[in-house]
Protein backbone atom coordinates (compact mmCIF):
# COMPACT_ATOMS: atom_id res chain seq x y z
CA UNK A 1 0.00 0.00 0.00
CA UNK A 2 1.44 3.34 -1.10
CA UNK A 3 0.78 5.83 1.71
CA UNK A 4 1.13 9.53 0.91
CA UNK A 5 0.99 12.39 3.41
CA UNK A 6 -0.49 15.67 2.23
CA UNK A 7 0.52 18.65 4.37
CA UNK A 8 -0.91 22.11 3.58
CA UNK A 9 1.44 24.83 4.82
CA UNK A 10 1.24 28.60 4.98
CA UNK A 11 4.21 30.34 6.62
CA UNK A 12 5.15 27.33 8.75
CA UNK A 13 8.94 27.66 8.65
CA UNK A 14 9.06 27.40 12.45
CA UNK A 15 7.52 23.93 12.59
CA UNK A 16 7.56 22.26 9.16
CA UNK A 17 10.93 20.51 9.55
CA UNK A 18 9.96 18.75 12.79
CA UNK A 19 6.56 17.73 11.39
CA UNK A 20 8.19 16.22 8.31
CA UNK A 21 10.86 14.42 10.32
CA UNK A 22 8.22 12.77 12.49
CA UNK A 23 5.98 11.89 9.53
CA UNK A 24 8.54 10.45 7.10
CA UNK A 25 9.11 7.08 8.84
CA UNK A 26 5.38 6.33 8.72
CA UNK A 27 4.57 7.01 5.06
CA UNK A 28 5.99 6.33 1.62
CA UNK A 29 6.04 9.94 0.50
CA UNK A 30 5.10 13.48 1.53
CA UNK A 31 3.67 16.31 -0.54
CA UNK A 32 3.73 19.76 1.04
CA UNK A 33 1.33 22.26 -0.47
CA UNK A 34 3.11 25.57 0.00
CA UNK A 35 0.08 27.84 -0.04
CA UNK A 36 1.60 31.19 -0.91
CA UNK A 37 4.09 31.28 1.98
CA UNK A 38 6.37 34.31 2.21
CA UNK A 39 8.86 32.66 4.56
CA UNK A 40 11.20 29.67 4.07
CA UNK A 41 8.50 27.00 4.33
CA UNK A 42 9.09 25.68 0.80
CA UNK A 43 12.88 25.63 1.04
CA UNK A 44 12.86 23.83 4.39
CA UNK A 45 10.35 21.25 3.16
CA UNK A 46 12.48 20.48 0.11
CA UNK A 47 15.59 20.10 2.29
CA UNK A 48 13.64 17.52 4.31
CA UNK A 49 12.95 15.54 1.14
CA UNK A 50 9.29 16.42 0.60
CA UNK A 51 7.75 17.11 -2.79
CA UNK A 52 6.66 20.75 -2.69
CA UNK A 53 3.81 22.15 -4.77
CA UNK A 54 3.44 25.91 -4.55
CA UNK A 55 0.48 28.23 -4.90
CA UNK A 56 1.85 31.63 -5.89
CA UNK A 57 -0.71 33.34 -3.65
CA UNK A 58 -2.45 32.11 -0.51
CA UNK A 59 -5.58 30.33 -1.71
CA UNK A 60 -6.69 28.66 1.50
CA UNK A 61 -6.95 25.21 3.05
CA UNK A 62 -9.59 23.92 0.64
CA UNK A 63 -7.56 24.86 -2.40
CA UNK A 64 -4.43 23.33 -0.84
CA UNK A 65 -6.20 20.04 -0.15
CA UNK A 66 -7.62 20.06 -3.68
CA UNK A 67 -4.12 20.43 -5.09
CA UNK A 68 -2.91 17.68 -2.76
CA UNK A 69 -5.66 15.27 -3.78
CA UNK A 70 -4.89 15.79 -7.46
CA UNK A 71 -1.22 15.13 -6.77
CA UNK A 72 -2.11 11.96 -4.88
CA UNK A 73 -4.09 10.69 -7.86
CA UNK A 74 -1.20 11.35 -10.24
CA UNK A 75 1.27 9.67 -7.89
CA UNK A 76 -0.90 6.58 -7.55
CA UNK A 77 -1.34 6.79 -3.78
CA UNK A 78 -3.46 4.07 -2.21
CA UNK A 79 -3.95 5.88 1.09
CA UNK A 80 -3.78 9.64 1.64
CA UNK A 81 -3.17 11.12 5.08
CA UNK A 82 -3.67 14.83 5.73
CA UNK A 83 -2.22 16.62 8.73
CA UNK A 84 -1.40 20.15 9.79
CA UNK A 85 2.02 21.73 9.44
CA UNK A 86 1.93 23.61 12.76
CA UNK A 87 2.73 20.64 14.98
CA UNK A 88 -0.82 20.23 16.27
CA UNK A 89 -0.92 16.53 15.29
CA UNK A 90 1.22 13.59 16.39
CA UNK A 91 2.28 11.67 13.27
CA UNK A 92 2.82 8.55 15.38
CA UNK A 93 -0.98 8.24 15.46
CA UNK A 94 -1.07 7.59 11.69
CA UNK A 95 -0.95 3.88 12.58
CA UNK A 96 -4.46 4.16 14.02
CA UNK A 97 -5.74 5.54 10.74
CA UNK A 98 -4.05 2.78 8.77
CA UNK A 99 -5.66 0.13 10.95
CA UNK A 100 -9.15 1.46 10.23
CA UNK A 101 -8.47 1.67 6.48
CA UNK A 102 -7.35 -1.96 6.56
CA UNK A 103 -10.65 -2.85 8.25
CA UNK A 104 -12.62 -1.28 5.39
CA UNK A 105 -13.04 2.42 6.16
CA UNK A 106 -13.01 4.85 3.22
CA UNK A 107 -12.44 7.95 5.36
CA UNK A 108 -10.89 8.12 8.83
CA UNK A 109 -11.14 11.27 10.94
CA UNK A 110 -8.92 11.94 13.91
CA UNK A 111 -11.17 13.15 16.71
CA UNK A 112 -9.98 15.25 19.63
CA UNK A 113 -13.45 14.86 21.13
CA UNK A 114 -12.99 11.13 21.70
CA UNK A 115 -10.26 11.87 24.24
CA UNK A 116 -12.63 14.03 26.30
CA UNK A 117 -11.37 17.47 25.24
CA UNK A 118 -8.08 16.83 27.05
CA UNK A 119 -5.69 19.70 26.33
CA UNK A 120 -8.20 21.68 24.25
CA UNK A 121 -8.79 25.33 25.25
CA UNK A 122 -12.38 26.24 26.09
CA UNK A 123 -12.87 28.54 23.10
CA UNK A 124 -11.68 25.78 20.77
CA UNK A 125 -14.14 23.35 22.33
CA UNK A 126 -16.99 25.79 21.72
CA UNK A 127 -15.92 26.39 18.11
CA UNK A 128 -15.68 22.65 17.54
CA UNK A 129 -19.19 22.01 18.85
CA UNK A 130 -20.58 24.78 16.64
CA UNK A 131 -18.75 23.32 13.63
CA UNK A 132 -20.22 19.88 14.30
CA UNK A 133 -23.75 21.26 14.61
CA UNK A 134 -23.44 23.35 11.45
CA UNK A 135 -22.15 20.34 9.52
CA UNK A 136 -25.03 18.23 10.79
CA UNK A 137 -27.83 20.73 10.18
CA UNK A 138 -26.60 21.75 6.71
CA UNK A 139 -25.54 18.35 5.40
CA UNK A 140 -27.10 15.75 7.69
CA UNK A 141 -23.70 14.28 8.54
CA UNK A 142 -22.61 13.85 12.17
CA UNK A 143 -19.07 13.33 13.39
CA UNK A 144 -17.55 14.34 16.71
CA UNK A 145 -14.71 16.41 15.22
CA UNK A 146 -15.80 17.86 11.89
CA UNK A 147 -13.01 20.45 11.86
CA UNK A 148 -10.13 18.04 12.40
CA UNK A 149 -7.28 18.38 9.93
CA UNK A 150 -5.92 14.92 10.71
CA UNK A 151 -7.62 12.51 8.30
CA UNK A 152 -7.02 9.54 6.04
CA UNK A 153 -8.66 8.66 2.73
CA UNK A 154 -8.53 5.71 0.37
CA UNK A 155 -7.81 6.22 -3.30
CA UNK A 156 -11.48 5.40 -3.95
CA UNK A 157 -12.61 8.10 -1.52
CA UNK A 158 -10.64 10.90 -3.14
CA UNK A 159 -11.87 9.78 -6.57
CA UNK A 160 -15.43 10.47 -5.37
CA UNK A 161 -14.95 13.59 -3.23
CA UNK A 162 -15.33 16.89 -5.07
CA UNK A 163 -13.78 19.88 -3.29
CA UNK A 164 -15.45 23.11 -4.34
CA UNK A 165 -14.54 25.40 -1.45
CA UNK A 166 -11.21 27.15 -1.05
CA UNK A 167 -10.78 27.89 2.62
CA UNK A 168 -11.61 26.56 6.09
CA UNK A 169 -15.12 25.49 5.10
CA UNK A 170 -13.52 22.51 3.34
CA UNK A 171 -13.47 20.59 6.63
CA UNK A 172 -17.28 20.41 6.72
CA UNK A 173 -17.41 19.93 2.96
CA UNK A 174 -15.31 16.77 3.20
CA UNK A 175 -17.80 15.30 5.68
CA UNK A 176 -20.69 16.27 3.44
CA UNK A 177 -19.01 14.70 0.42
CA UNK A 178 -18.37 11.49 2.30
CA UNK A 179 -22.06 11.26 3.17
CA UNK A 180 -23.18 12.18 -0.36
CA UNK A 181 -21.03 9.42 -1.83
CA UNK A 182 -22.00 6.87 0.84
CA UNK A 183 -18.41 6.45 1.97
CA UNK A 184 -17.66 4.56 5.17
CA UNK A 185 -16.47 7.08 7.77
CA UNK A 186 -14.73 6.06 11.00
CA UNK A 187 -13.33 8.26 13.76
CA UNK A 188 -10.27 7.48 15.87
CA UNK A 189 -9.15 9.29 19.03
CA UNK A 190 -6.18 11.64 18.68
CA UNK A 191 -4.33 13.91 21.08
CA UNK A 192 -4.96 17.64 21.01
CA UNK A 193 -1.52 19.27 20.94
CA UNK A 194 -1.74 23.01 21.45
CA UNK A 195 1.06 25.54 21.75
CA UNK A 196 0.97 29.33 21.66
CA UNK A 197 2.14 29.00 18.08
CA UNK A 198 -0.57 26.59 16.92
CA UNK A 199 -3.28 28.55 18.75
CA UNK A 200 -2.23 31.68 16.86
CA UNK A 201 -3.16 29.87 13.64
CA UNK A 202 -6.83 29.44 14.53
CA UNK A 203 -9.84 31.17 13.03
CA UNK A 204 -11.08 34.47 14.44
CA UNK A 205 -14.77 35.02 15.16
CA UNK A 206 -15.26 36.92 11.91
CA UNK A 207 -13.44 34.31 9.85
CA UNK A 208 -15.64 31.68 11.48
CA UNK A 209 -18.75 33.66 10.55
CA UNK A 210 -17.55 33.94 6.95
CA UNK A 211 -16.92 30.20 6.91
CA UNK A 212 -20.49 29.57 8.09
CA UNK A 213 -21.93 31.77 5.34
CA UNK A 214 -19.87 29.98 2.71
CA UNK A 215 -21.14 26.63 3.95
CA UNK A 216 -24.73 27.84 3.64
CA UNK A 217 -24.03 28.87 0.05
CA UNK A 218 -22.35 25.50 -0.57
CA UNK A 219 -25.45 23.72 0.72
CA UNK A 220 -27.86 25.81 -1.36
CA UNK A 221 -25.92 25.37 -4.58
CA UNK A 222 -25.22 21.65 -4.29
Amino acid sequence: MNVLAIIPAYNEAATIAEVLQKTQPLVDGIVVINDGSTDRTAQIARLQGAVVLTHIVNRGLGAALGTGFEAAKRLGADIIVTLDADGQHDPAEIKRFMSEIEKGADVVIGSRMLTGFVGMPLHRRAAQIVGNLVTFFLFGAWVTDSQSGFRAFTRYAISKIQIQTNRMEVSSELIAEAKRNKLTVVEVPIKAIYTDYSLSKGQSFFVGLKTLLKLVVRRLTR
